[in-house]
């Protein structure tokens, strides 16, 4: 057999048009020379769950699918087809307090997929899982790619490498004479050093290098991650079959808004279907900032709040958000959301928060030190924001929509405040007139 070679696309094709005909893993393993251990990894790494029942019928994974008589479980009914009884409705299993959910058990054993099962097509409303070739070589060359880029760090030694370092290179020594002196406390080359410091993630920086700022800076941007493995499983084609399965899902968009490199930067929170959109106010543009602020959200709002406004988040291939677990799960380890990345380079992909954008940039232009501004200056101007009334929105503002879908109350835990229509002011003056009160 051809040990220690990867699989190809034309590999995971066999093993799709195989599984698809019944074929064992050992019958498998021998059409393109692997071990059937081989192909269970594989096809067990690369599973695709889809939420979808058969022709004409909805997805039900509930163990009374066909004796519940249960009709009007929702006080009301959103469903665009007026069905008789609950269990024919794709919303069932989301709102019904007695639901007990199954799986096939077939599914707990090889295959451990749905590719070669003549009932999923024709008779049932259970969770499909599946293996395609395509899909499984995209997250191959995604996890090929991303385990050979950036360093990975976890906070932690970030934290604790910038307490070695940075204090030495503010007095006047070289990160090679640091490395050499202190190799036993500094598991990291001297480039990583240099690598560190270029990304801005320690607190010195090139200028406090004595003969760096005199080179000319690389023309390619230094990029860093904690997790180099974060957007496996994450990605905008995961993002966009998760949206298939879950249409009625509410999308919160995350980014980042800069001002001056290297001082404060600004975490948004935009939340599509209101078009509301938060601000924070963060010292560094680091995943630990946009971790306490998830996690101070969590304890003010509570959990289900603010499970119900932050079911799925969208943010861009940022280092801040390359420690997603964090954000998605509380500290006893239980999920309180979903985290799917964007493509590398495209925007337009959460264009909503991009175009909000803009009503920043008419209070603080582009390149414009955030370090000037409180955290109560940029909630005043996220209150003017919020309170500008939007076509998109049938002339009402986003306050006015966030109030209607979720109740006054979360906008006071929030410390949102609606500003008189006629008193609404898209500009920087807003900050003068706080100073003069």
């Amino acid at each position: 057999m051809a040990n220690q070679k990867h699989l190809t696309l034309e590999m995971r094709t066999t093993i799709q048009e195989l599984l698809k005909d019944g074929t064992s893993f050992k019958e498998i393993g021998k059409a393109i020379d692997k071990d059937p251990s081989t192909i269970s990894k594989e096809v067990r790494a690369h599973i695709v769950r889809r939420r979808v029942g058969y022709s004409y019928v909805n997805y039900n994974a509930c163990a009374n699918r066909f004796t519940c008589e249960k009709k009007h479980v929702c006080s009301i009914c959103t469903a665009e087809k007026n069905y008789k009884k609950c269990r024919s409705c794709a919303a069932c299993n989301k709102h019904c307090p007695d639901f007990v959910q199954v799986t096939c058990p077939k599914l707990l054993k090889p295959p451990y997929v749905c590719n070669g099962c003549y009932q999923r097509l024709n008779s049932c409303t259970l969770e499909k899982r599946l293996y395609y070739a395509d899909k499984a070589q995209g997250d191959y060359l995604n996890t090929l790619s991303e385990s050979r880029s950036g360093i990975s760090l976890s906070e932690e030694e970030i934290r604790y490498y910038d307490g070695i370092i940075s204090p030495l290179i503010k007095q006047g020594q070289s990160p090679h004479h640091i490395c050499v002196t202190n190799s036993d406390e500094i598991m990291i080359s001297e480039s990583t050093v240099y690598r560190l410091i270029d990304a801005g993630v320690l607190d010195a920086r090139n200028i406090d290098l004595t003969r760096k700022v005199r080179f000319r800076p690389r023309k390619n941007p230094v990029h860093v991650k904690v997790d180099k493995a974060c957007r496996i499983g994450r990605t905008y084609v995961e993002f966009e079959h998760y949206m298939d399965e879950h249409p009625d899902t509410p999308i919160t968009e995350l980014d980042s808004v800069e001002g001056k490199k290297g001082s404060k930067v600004l975490l948004t929170i935009h939340f599509v279907k209101t078009e509301l959109m938060l601000a924070f106010l963060r010292e560094h543009n680091d995943s630990k900032s946009v971790i306490d602020i998830f996690n101070r959200l969590y304890k003010t709002l509570g959990h289900d709040i603010f499970c119900d406004l932050f079911q799925l988040c969208l943010p861009d291939n940022g280092s801040e958000f390359s420690n997603p677990k964090a954000i998605e799960m509380n500290e006893q380890g239980v999920y309180r959301t979903r985290i799917f990345y964007c493509d590398p380079s495209a925007p337009y992909q959460k264009g909503s928060a991009e175009r909000n954008h803009e009503f920043i940039r008419l209070f603080i232009p582009k390149g414009k030190d955030f370090a000037d501004y409180t955290q109560k200056d940029i909630s005043l101007m996220m209150d003017h924001i919020n309170s500008y009334s939007r076509k998109s929105l049938g002339e009402k503002c986003p306050i006015e929509m966030f109030s209607f879908l979720y109740g006054e109350n979360v906008l006071d835990l929030l410390g949102v405040h609606r500003i008189p229509s006629n008193s609404v002011t898209l500009n920087k003056s807003i900050f003068n007139k706080e100073v003069q009160a």
